[in-house]
C-alpha cells in the first residue's frame, strides 16, 4: 500500500540532517575561531560555502537524478554529505574545513533538488501546497535542534564532536532512508527515458518566476536574521538579548509555514495565500525597525511570515509534468541559489552605504513585495494544461 503521507515524513525526517549540517559552523562559530585560528570573516564565508555549488549543480543534479533514479540520487547525495563531514571532523586543516564543507554543500544540494522533485511526485493536484510546507518546514526545524544540541556537544567534547555528531546523524538518516522510504505508485513515478525532459518554452518562463519568486522571499526572510539582531544592537540592546528576540521569529515559522500550505488547500486559494503573506510580511519588516514594540512585532511576524512557503513552493508542480519535473526542479533551485548568494551582498552593501542595519531589513521588504508581481508573471507564462 503507498502511503504518500508516510513517504513525506521519510522525507522530511531525512532533510533535517541537512539543515542539522548547514547549521552546524554557525552554532559553534566562535570555537571554530579558537580551534582553526581563523577570523569571524572566514567563519562566514565557511558558513556560506555549503550553498555554493548549488550555482553549478542544481541544473544538472535534476538531470542526474533523472538518469539515475530516485533512490540512487539521494543514497549519493547523502555519502557526498557525510564524506564531506567526515573529512572536517578528522583533519585540522582549514584548507580541509573548506573542501570538505563544498563536498558536503555538493551533497546537500543535488539532496536538496531531488527530494523536492520526489514530494512533487507524491502530491502532485493533491494537497500539494500543505506537503510541500511540511517538507520546507524540516530546515528551519533541523536549525533549531542544532542551535539546541550542538553547542552542548561542542562545550562538552570538542569542535570534532560537532562533526561527528552530525556524520552520525547523516548516517542514521541513510540507513532509515534504505529501509523506510517506500517506492511511489508508477503513477507518480518519472516518465520513461524516451520523454522529452526539458520543459517547454512557456513552462521554463513559468519556472523562472517561480524559482525567482522563493529566492527572493527566501533573501527577504533570511534579512531578518542577519541583520535583526545588528539592528537592534544598534539600539541598545545587548548582543544576547537581541539574538534571543529575533529567534523568536524562526521557532514559530515551523508553526506558521505548515499553516499557510494547509491554508491555501483548504481554501483552493493558494495565490491569495501568497500574495496576502507577503504583503504583510513586508510591511510588518518595515515597520519593525521604526517602533518599539518589538517583541509584539517580532511575534507576530513569526506568525504570519511563514504562510507562503508552502503555495510557492506548490508552484513548480503545477506547471512541470512527471517526464519534466527532475530537470524543472534544477532549473527551479539553480536561480532559488543564485538568488540566495546575491541578496545578502546586496543587502551588505546598502547596509554599509547608509551606516544603519535598518536598511538591509528595508532592502528584505522590498524584494518580498516583488513576490506578487512575479507571481502575476507565473500565471501569465503558466501552460494551460500541465
Amino acid at each position: 500500500m503507498h502511503n504518500r503521507w508516510f513517504a513525506l515524513a521519510v522525507l522530511f525526517v531525512i532533510r533535517l540532517t541537512m539543515a542539522f549540517q548547514f547549521q552546524s559552523v554557525a552554532a559553534v562559530a566562535p570555537l571554530l575561531g579558537d580551534t582553526f585560528g581563523v577570523s569571524l570573516a572566514d567563519i562566514g564565508w565557511l558558513i556560506g560555502l555549503y550553498f555554493a555549488p548549488g550555482l553549478v549543480l542544481a541544473l544538472p543534479g535534476g538531470a542526474i537524478g533523472r538518469r539515475f533514479g530516485d533512490r540512487p540520487t539521494v543514497v549519493a547525495s547523502l555519502l557526498l554529505m557525510l564524506v564531506g563531514e567526515l573529512a572536517m571532523a578528522l583533519s585540522p586543516s582549514w584548507v580541509v574545513q573548506i573542501a570538505g564543507r563544498l563536498v558536503s554543500g555538493a551533497g546537500g544540494v543535488m539532496f536538496n533538488v531531488q527530494m523536492t522533485k520526489m514530494v512533487a511526485d507524491w502530491f502532485a493536484g493533491q494537497e500539494i501546497a500543505t506537503a510541500m510546507a511540511i517538507f520546507v518546514n524540516s530546515w528551519p526545524a533541523g536549525i533549531a535542534l542544532s542551535l539546541v544540541c550542538l553547542p552542548l556537544v561542542a562545550t562538552a567534547f570538542g569542535v570534532e564532536a560537532v562533526y561527528l555528531t552530525v556524520a552520525a546523524s547523516i548516517a542514521l538518516g541513510l540507513v532509515f532512508f534504505a529501509a523506510a522510504y517506500p517506492s511511489p505508485p508508477k503513477t507518480t513515478t518519472t516518465a520513461k527515458a524516451g520523454s522529452s525532459s526539458w520543459p517547454d518554452h512557456t513552462t521554463f518562463i513559468a519556472l523562472t518566476a517561480a524559482g525567482l519568486i522563493w529566492g527572493l522571499f527566501n533573501v527577504g526572510f533570511a534579512m531578518i536574521f542577519s541583520f535583526g539582531p545588528t539592528m537592534l544592537a544598534e539600539r541598545g540592546w545587548s548582543i544576547s538579548a537581541a539574538g534571543s528576540t529575533i529567534s523568536i521569529v524562526l521557532w514559530l515559522a515551523v508553526i506558521s509555514v505548515p499553516l499557510g500550505g494547509y491554508f491555501a488547500d483548504r481554501t483552493q486559494r493558494p495565490n491569495l495565500v501568497l500574495v496576502a503573506g507577503c504583503i504583510t510580511f513586508a510591511v510588518l519588516m518595515s515597520i519593525l525597525p521604526r517602533s518599539g514594540a518589538v517583541i509584539s512585532i517580532v511575534t507576530v511576524i513569526g506568525l504570519l511570515s511563514g504562510l507562503p512557503a508552502g503555495p510557492i513552493m506548490s508552484l513548480p508542480a503545477r506547471v512541470l509534468k512527471p517526464e519534466t519535473r527532475a530537470i524543472g526542479m534544477g532549473i527551479f533551485y539553480t536561480l532559488y541559489y543564485a538568488t540566495m548568494m546575491l541578496g545578502p551582498v546586496v543587502a551588505g552593501a546598502l547596509a554599509k552605504s547608509t551606516g544603519q542595519a535598518a536598511t538591509a531589513l528595508d532592502f528584505g521588504a522590498a524584494v518580498i513585495l516583488a513576490c506578487p508581481l512575479l507571481l502575476w508573471a507565473f500565471n501569465q507564462a503558466r501552460p494551460k494544461a500541465a
